[in-house]
């Protein structure tokens, strides 16, 4: 046991810590700890174009992106906007079906579980981010991208959420196809959608890359896996990763997106 002398220094110690908590918060020593800041979770906005790659939102990339937000431990608000989809694929198929018409609100809800708002109520005041999963919903529902190429225009809930969230430097993740999107929007964002070359059916969609250039965007080439997939471009907070650009395992794309996310929660600062 210690010494009789060892145990009034400790006591003396003991006071002196108190007293000094009591003169920092008048309060007392309770008003201290309770003035001490609390960590708020980052308020992620994540906005989906429909329910199926080829007419809507990508639902792995979808899936990925809400798994890890879970992981890091934000708050999740999906959006989309309420208009019609370009038009309706049976994905059995991978054919147009001519007599069908649905609504990307509506489809998108079958990812978010039901809990899903207008596009058009989505501010900067109420998010620290935004997140765009890929699929062809993003170049057919929510820009006009796989119709019109370079000279497409981008639906204008979509470009107001791009502009306000960069305008407020707050950060923007992107996979896949959604790139397109910043680069039609934000003049000069450094984005990637893997590499520029086929590479013998790799990348079955690198023409994109040529695409982004004549939207005026910086394309990077970047892999599909983890360590090289995500790219950062911290003048403007936007951040991009190839994911299903790639023909690749599965993994790999959950992989990819994981460190896209990773990166846009690290901007947040939260």
């Amino acid at each position: 046991p210690p010494a009789p002398r060892s145990v009034a220094m400790l006591a003396s110690r003991g006071l002196a810590l108190c007293t000094a908590l009591r003169r920092a918060a008048p309060g007392g020593i309770a008003a201290f700890h309770c003035s001490a800041r609390r960590h708020r979770p980052a308020r992620v906005a994540v906005v989906l174009s429909g329910c199926g790659v080829y007419d809507g939102t990508e639902i792995h990339e979808a899936s990925a992106i809400l798994v890890h937000l879970s992981r890091g431990g934000a708050e999740v608000q999906m959006y989309a906007p309420d208009v019609p989809q370009m038009h309706v694929i049976d994905h059995s198929k991978g054919q147009p079906a001519e007599a069908e018409s649905r609504n990307v609100l509506v489809e998108s809800a079958r990812i978010a579980r039901g809990k899903i708002a207008s596009l058009a109520k989505l501010t900067t005041a109420d998010h620290d981010a935004v997140i765009f999963p890929g699929g062809f919903g993003a170049a057919k529902n929510l820009s006009t991208f796989a119709v019109d190429g370079k000279d497409c225009k981008v639906n204008k809930e979509v470009e107001r959420v791009l502009k306000d969230f960069h305008k407020a430097g707050k950060p923007i993740g992107l996979c896949c196809i959604s790139p397109v999107l910043a680069a039609k929007v934000l003049s000069g964002a450094e984005v990637t959608v893997g590499h520029e070359e086929e590479e013998g059916g790799k990348w079955p969609y690198a023409g994109t890359a040529g695409a982004i250039k004549e939207l005026g965007g910086k394309h990077c080439v970047k892999e599909v896996t983890i360590s090289f997939s995500s790219h950062v471009d911290t003048k403007n907070k936007v951040v991009t990763t190839p994911a299903f650009m790639c023909e690749t395992a599965l993994h790999n794309i959950f992989d990819g997106i994981g460190a896209m996310v990773k990166n846009v929660l690290k901007l947040t600062g939260k």
